[in-house]
């Protein structure tokens, strides 16, 4: 047997995510991108983001 767990967490209603996403559109935010590995680095990208040392998104390209 595996000791599994399962947490929830509350992400708001439908019309909570549509107001925020139309207010990112508004305000033209855009994320932070700390780095970007291809698909084929994606065990790297894996590594760098539980290491904890990134700001921002840790983005992996598939495909150009």
């Amino acid at each position: 047997m595996k000791a599994v767990r399962v947490q929830g967490f509350f992400v708001g209603s439908r019309a909570m995510f549509e107001d925020l996403n139309s207010f990112i559109v508004k305000e033209n935010i855009k994320p932070v991108i700390d780095r970007t590995f291809g698909f084929d680095e994606a065990k790297d990208a894996l590594r760098y983001m539980e290491s904890g040392s990134h700001f921002g998104k840790i983005v992996v390209k598939i495909g150009e």
